[in-house]
């Protein structure tokens, strides 16, 4: 099925429901389906064209779900851009993909003509209207969808490609995956069933909807026919909660930062209608899982487990958490998740090693670049299947349930043990007074390789020593950190993990 299909789909069931609140705008699952119709119109008027690339650069705003869902009828592939991203890094994503047409915000319109100005392929610029006049020659978005929607191009099929959206990956290189309608149909429809969501969900969102976790916020809502509250940060945490208890919401995603800052709060009041909880990006510590349940009594919490190439992986039931507080649960529905040795053979239980995914979500590729997607993507058991190595490290219970251990790349060599980061983080943020933790390695004339952990704090009056004599208490002595650094705040990712590449690198220059 192809994705604009779900909108059209609850429009014509659910024509008067609200399909979306942002800010003050409440859009029916109907006037989505006619704006989004509208601006589809539009695109092809100014030169779009079937297959043609679209770079989206918004924050959570209506008009960025409605340009989505005009690209695709267009019969366009739509590229979600991180809206914190600074001219550099904007210009590597338009040189990667070439779009035709750029989408944005007033605010960041000057910087995508400048941008649109140096290409050497044809490319338009649309953007909301704000206070200052619009750069000559950027067309104002909202002209673009107050005129009735003419004919559009029929629908392609469902094997045509629906979106690029670029990850950074482990080694900070961006790179553009590529995803078909029927990939995101697949991740949509198994996110859906196991979160058994229904039209009469309410969800809040304040997860950008250029990653892929907030995307599929979008996604799943509009398949269902629930509502999708959008905020653009959760820089004012109780403003969010208190909107969302005014929306009487029933889903709520969230990041371990997000976990963390409601954790961190007094008198946090309940959310009556709230049914569910989900935690992806990173793992969220036991001793948070403990606390949000307390919190929240009436919502089950999912621990899942996704990445970018397939979106979601894996899902741990909440009947679970009792029994596997760690554990990121087994293979979301219609799909395979195990965990191969280093010889590429299943592994034992217990034993680490790389997880692989194998379904109809995962993604097709890398855009241009057959090296690193030869990497990600090899053989299967069957003709032109290929696999997702997640280049993850895990390792599975006697019953199968998986347990993330960390990255690759990530792992520390002390004394001749591997050491994963996530083990002594979790520790770290089991000890009372830490809010969050992340580990990072340093080198040492004597070990080779120290474990250097940085914190923030809940309590001001915790100590080193505190630190360190609870992770001696917890942990094997050479996983215990050798230094201890606290600071007021650690640095993220705009999809809301806690940044180890910063971290470190912001050692490296003291």
């Amino acid at each position: 099925m192809r994705v604009e299909t779900l909108l059209r789909s609850s429009a014509a069931t659910y024509p008067e429901r609200i399909a979306l609140a942002a800010g003050e705008v409440r859009l029916s699952f109907a006037e989505l389906d006619e704006v989004s119709d509208r601006l589809a119109v539009s695109l092809r008027a100014h030169g779009l064209k079937r297959g043609d690339r679209v770079a989206i650069f918004m924050e959570n705003t209506w008009e960025m779900a409605v340009a989505i869902f005009a690209v695709l009828k267009a019969g366009a592939v739509f590229c979600p851009v991180n809206p914190s991203l600074k001219a550099e890094g904007l210009r590597s994503v338009v040189d990667n993909c070439r779009p035709r047409a750029i989408v944005t915000q007033a605010k960041h319109a000057r910087l995508c003509a400048e941008i649109g100005a140096s290409v050497s392929h044809p490319l338009f610029i649309m953007a909301t209207r704000g206070i200052a006049a619009l750069p000559p020659g950027v067309i104002a978005l909202e002209d673009c969808i107050i005129e009735s929607a003419g004919p559009l191009p029929e629908a392609g099929g469902e094997d045509e490609l629906a979106m690029i959206i670029y990850t950074s990956g482990s080694t900070g290189r961006q790179k553009g995956v590529m995803m078909t309608h029927a990939n995101m149909d697949a991740a949509s429809h198994a996110i859906a069933t196991y979160l058994e969501n229904t039209a009469n969900d309410v969800v809040l969102s304040v997860l950008p909807l250029s990653f892929t976790y907030g995307l599929y916020q979008l996604l799943v809502a509009v398949r269902v026919g629930a509502r999708l509250v959008l905020e653009k940060s959760f820089a004012f945490p109780h403003a969010v909660l208190s909107k969302a208890r005014a929306e009487g919401i029933t889903g709520l995603p969230m990041v371990p930062t997000m976990a963390a800052m409601i954790l961190s709060m007094r008198d946090v009041e309940p959310i009556p209608s709230l049914r569910y909880i989900t935690n992806a990006a990173a793992a969220l510590p036991a001793a948070h899982i403990a606390s949000l349940r307390e919190l929240f009594p009436g919502a089950k919490l999912y621990s899942m487990y996704g990445l970018t190439e397939c979106a979601r992986a894996t899902f741990l039931s909440p009947d679970e958490l009792d029994r596997r507080p760690e554990s990121v649960g087994k293979a979301i529905p219609g799909t395979e998740a195990f965990i191969v040795d280093d010889d590429g053979r299943p592994a034992t239980a217990g034993t680490v090693g790389e997880l692989v995914i194998r379904g109809p979500h995962v993604m097709q590729g890398y855009w241009e670049n057959p090296e690193a997607t030869a990497v990600a993507l090899r053989p299967g058991r069957t003709p032109g299947e290929r696999l997702l190595y997640t280049g993850d490290l895990f390792r599975a219970d006697a019953d199968g349930f998986l347990y993330f251990v960390g990255r690759k790349d990530d792992m520390l060599k002390i004394r001749g043990e591997k050491v994963p980061p996530r083990q002594v983080e979790a520790a770290l943020c089991a000890c009372p007074g830490v809010a969050e933790a992340v580990v990072v390695g340093r080198p040492d004339p004597v070990l080779g390789t120290a474990i250097h952990a940085v914190l923030v704090a809940s309590d001001p009056a915790l100590t080193e020593r505190d630190v360190l004599r609870h992770c001696a208490q917890t942990l094997p002595e050479f996983m215990v950190p050798r230094t201890v650094e606290f600071r007021t705040e650690l640095p993220k990712t705009a999809s809301g993990k806690i940044s180890r590449r910063l971290v470190a690198e912001a050692g490296d220059r003291e």
